[in-house]
């Protein structure tokens, strides 16, 4: 697994480490994914220009003047493309010219000898090879490679509903063990170290669900907003520092979150279902942590059930210390 950024110029070869200060530049080329993803669909209606040979690839030939996305397809351009290409589980392989972006996910960047890239190189899960060296490319042009899990990258891209119907495999299944393992750890190290605070926060759980909720709606949405805010306004140091301020927040509210959602869910289930072991804190845990890991195992479901767990994850920790509208009697009650 190699993560590696670098800048064509003089030294075209040498791949450096990934300068997180220089976050605009990777938003912007990043930009081209995110469109991509939204907009794929158009990739059966681009023009006479483009053709599928029996090797599964599509050839663009002549002037395009949109972007070219290959959906499960490499992508072989032979002409000119004015805006940016994409393939999704396949290779982009340039003999011709692309004047903006190139981007494989699940697959390579081949630019040819005598051909020519304007914008940036993007890959996750593949390389990108040149044959002219340097490379014909503007010299402040940027190449962002995250080269790992090539096959399972291009398969999920190839086949997306693999993602919400997971295979049922002896590894997954271990992975899924695993997981409750350190839920289950996780758990039981919190609810050691802070009893009153994990107490409190199932409390309110229990009491106020709805409010939690649209607290952790609207502080998601803010803290999106003002990342992405930040890095296109800000500073380069300032945004990246607003960043990990985030992301800092996001981790920790997910463990504060999923604790206090296994704590009450798992005293739910032994007052409903389970009354061996009622008064046993380590077994309401036991019992939560495993009916959680079951949901975000279930297909099609569990993307929905990580979303609605982040969510009252974040409401939880922006209302760990905020005591307004809960009395304090409410508050002092154990489950």
């Amino acid at each position: 697994m190699v993560i590696s950024r670098s800048q064509v110029g003089s030294e075209p070869c040498l791949w450096r480490p990934h300068n997180f200060l220089n976050t605009s530049k990777l938003i912007n080329s990043i930009g081209l994914l995110i469109s991509a993803l939204v907009l794929f669909g158009v990739a059966h209606g681009q023009g006479n220009d483009r053709a599928t040979n029996a090797d599964n690839e599509i050839v663009v030939n002549g002037i395009t003047d949109s972007d070219v996305f290959g959906l499960g397809q490499s992508v072989r351009i032979k002409g000119t493309v004015k805006q940016g290409a994409i393939s999704f589980g396949g290779d982009v392989i340039v003999e011709g010219t692309v004047e903006g972006d190139v981007a494989a996910i699940g697959g390579s960047v081949i630019q040819n000898d005598g051909s020519r890239i304007g914008g940036d190189v993007i890959v996750l899960g593949g390389t990108y090879r040149t044959g002219d060296q340097p490379p014909n490319r503007k010299p402040e042009a940027m190449t962002i490679m995250y080269a790992g899990y090539q096959q399972e990258i291009g398969e999920l891209m190839r086949s997306p509903t693999g993602l919400f119907r997971p295979r049922l495999t002896s590894g997954y299944l271990g992975l899924r063990l695993l997981a409750l393992l350190f839920w289950f750890i996780v758990s039981l190290a919190l609810t050691a170290a802070m009893p009153g605070t994990i107490s409190r926060g199932v409390t309110r759980l229990r009491l106020t669900s709805l409010r939690v909720a649209i607290i952790g709606v609207v502080g998601a949405l803010v803290i999106a907003a003002g990342v992405v805010v930040g890095l296109r306004l800000l500073p380069q140091t300032i945004s990246v520092l607003i960043s990990l301020m985030a992301m800092l927040l996001t981790l920790l509210g997910w463990l504060f979150g999923r604790v206090v959602l296994s704590a009450a869910t798992g005293r739910w289930l032994q007052q409903k279902y389970f009354p061996v072991g009622r008064n046993s804190e380590a077994v309401a845990l036991l019992l939560g942590t495993a009916f959680w890991v079951l949901l975000t195992s279930l297909p099609y479901v569990w993307p929905f059930v990580v979303i609605f767990i982040w969510l009252i994850s974040l409401g939880l920790t922006l209302t760990a210390r905020y005591r307004v509208g809960w009395s304090r009697a409410e508050l002092g009650k154990t489950v």
